[in-house]
């Protein structure tokens, strides 16, 4: 019994380190590319580690016309407004959905989980026409209002399975004392659906920060570009080459966010896409 639990232990360990590694390699790649002088990088075969460490691409990346930190702020905005408006419309609408019975409320609730099957690409085309009739294109601010409304079926949907299983005993107590629905909502639910929350976040976070297709399109303006826009444009150095130093450079400039805020929040992040499945 030893020995089979002993090798059922070798065994997952063995898959758990090599699915690490073929995750953490490219990552790994990318970050001592970024360190390299433009010599190096451009040598055959290519060298894993750095020769030569400088921060050459860095420096370079801020000394850019592009203006990549006016950039990451631009993305910083559009991401940190995504996320605010997403979850406040999620938190209503989970609400509405989980403790609010009415006629047709299992179909409202299904074809808010059907809008997830719609690719975003196909909604580009009518979105900018919207946008357009608003005055709002080439805007941070219609950048926002696209992406809240993509990642809105989601946040719906983790929002009204967290609070789903609250027990229904604590908001029966706190009608009984008097306290508003609103303020049930605030003091009673988002509490104990913290791990809900989290995971809304991560996701609109994530998605606002890396979507490239729907800003290179609703964007025209280099002053409001976002960061994943702009470092197409710093891929060309001189004669027409690609600089991989800058590139690499910009690439970590741009996953290290997103690799802190998922560090910092991850041990609620699993728990709250399970919230729901057990009742």
């Amino acid at each position: 019994m030893m020995k089979r639990l002993s090798l059922s232990n070798v065994s997952w360990w063995v898959v758990c380190s090599a699915l690490a590694i073929i995750i953490l390699f490219p990552i790994i790649v990318v970050l001592l590319a970024s360190f390299k002088t433009i010599g190096e990088l451009n040598t055959y075969p290519p060298t894993i580690w750095p020769n030569e460490v400088t921060l050459r691409n860095y420096v370079d990346l801020d000394s850019t016309s592009a203006n990549v930190w006016r950039s990451a702020w631009n993305s910083t905005v559009v991401t940190l407004g995504t996320v605010a408006l997403s979850l406040v419309l999620a938190t209503l609408a989970g609400y509405g959905f989980a403790r609010f019975k009415f006629r047709g409320d299992g179909i409202a609730f299904l074809v808010v989980l059907a809008t997830m099957m719609m690719p975003f690409q196909a909604l580009l085309t009518p979105l900018f026409v919207v946008l357009q009739s608003m005055g709002l294109i080439d805007s941070l601010v219609g950048l926002v209002l696209i992406y809240t409304m993509y990642v809105l079926p989601f946040t719906i949907f983790v929002m009204r399975n967290s609070m789903s299983v609250v027990p229904q005993a604590l908001i029966d107590a706190a009608t009984v004392d008097g306290v508003s629905r609103l303020r049930i909502l605030g003091t009673v639910m988002l509490p104990l659906c913290w791990p809900g929350v989290v995971s809304a976040t991560l996701f609109a976070a994530f998605m606002a920060w890396n979507e490239f297709l729907g800003a290179l399109i609703l964007l025209s303006s280099q002053e409001n570009f976002t960061l994943p826009v702009i470092l197409t444009t710093l891929q060309t150095g001189r004669y027409g080459q690609i600089d991989w130093g800058i590139l690499n450079a910009g690439v970590v400039v741009t996953m290290v966010p997103c690799l802190l805020l998922y560090l910092a929040l991850q041990r609620y992040y699993v728990s709250g896409l399970l919230s729901g499945s057990i009742r």
